[in-house]
Parts: C-alpha cells; sequence; structure tokens
C-alpha cells in the first residue's frame, strides 16, 4: 500500500520543482527587461555645429523636454512641433489636458533629462 502512494507525492514534488524553476525564470526575465527598458528610456542629447533651439527640439519630437523661457518660468511637457517662430509643448506636467505654444524667440534654454 506505501509503495503505490510513494510514487505520487514523489511525482507532486518533482512537478512543485518544476513550476517554482519556471516560476523563477520568469521572474529573472520579467527584471532583466524591466531594468532593460528602465536604463533605455534616458535620453541622449547630441548637437552639431549647425544646430539651433528649434533644430533641438525637433530631434526629440515625442520626448519628454523642459524649456525655459525669459521669464524664468519652465513648461515641461512632450515636444509635438516646432516651426519658426513657435513650439508645441503637450501634455503639460501639472496640466495634463493642456497643450502649450510657446514662441521660439522666447525660449531662452531647452533641458533634456539623460540619465534616470
Amino acid at each position: 500500500m506505501f509503495s503505490t502512494g510513494a510514487p505520487r507525492v514523489h511525482n507532486l514534488f518533482r512537478r512543485g520543482e518544476r513550476n517554482m524553476r519556471n516560476v523563477i525564470s520568469a521572474t529573472l526575465l520579467g527584471l532583466t527587461l524591466a531594468v532593460t527598458a528602465h536604463t533605455s528610456a534616458a535620453q541622449e542629447l547630441k548637437i552639431g555645429a549647425n544646430d539651433s533651439v528649434q533644430s533641438v527640439l525637433v530631434a526629440q519630437k515625442g520626448k519628454r523636454v523642459t524649456v525655459r523661457v525669459r521669464s524664468g518660468q519652465e513648461f515641461t511637457g512632450i515636444m509635438r512641433d516646432a516651426t519658426g517662430k513657435l513650439v508645441q509643448l503637450g501634455a503639460i506636467s501639472g496640466r495634463e489636458f493642456f497643450d502649450a505654444v510657446v514662441p521660439l524667440e522666447a525660449i531662452d534654454a531647452v533641458l533634456v533629462r539623460t540619465k534616470q
């Protein structure tokens, strides 16, 4: 009677070991992907000799930037578009349902987060 039950218990333990290995493998894979995604989220900022504020902003299109205007006020949002005269930022921090249009000539600085 004990001999027929022992293989079943043994198989349950083996099944549990396999499940635990699968859980550990999946967890390690998830952590690896999360760390990779987190480190790749940082943006790189490169400028050239002929760049302007407009070209730097256009290069950041679709990414989160901060522009500092002459008054010292800062606007942080997603870079939507830049023309010869205007810059459009979307999802403004603190006012996520709003976009902002800033005159290009009023921008003193463009801040881009490069590290997490």
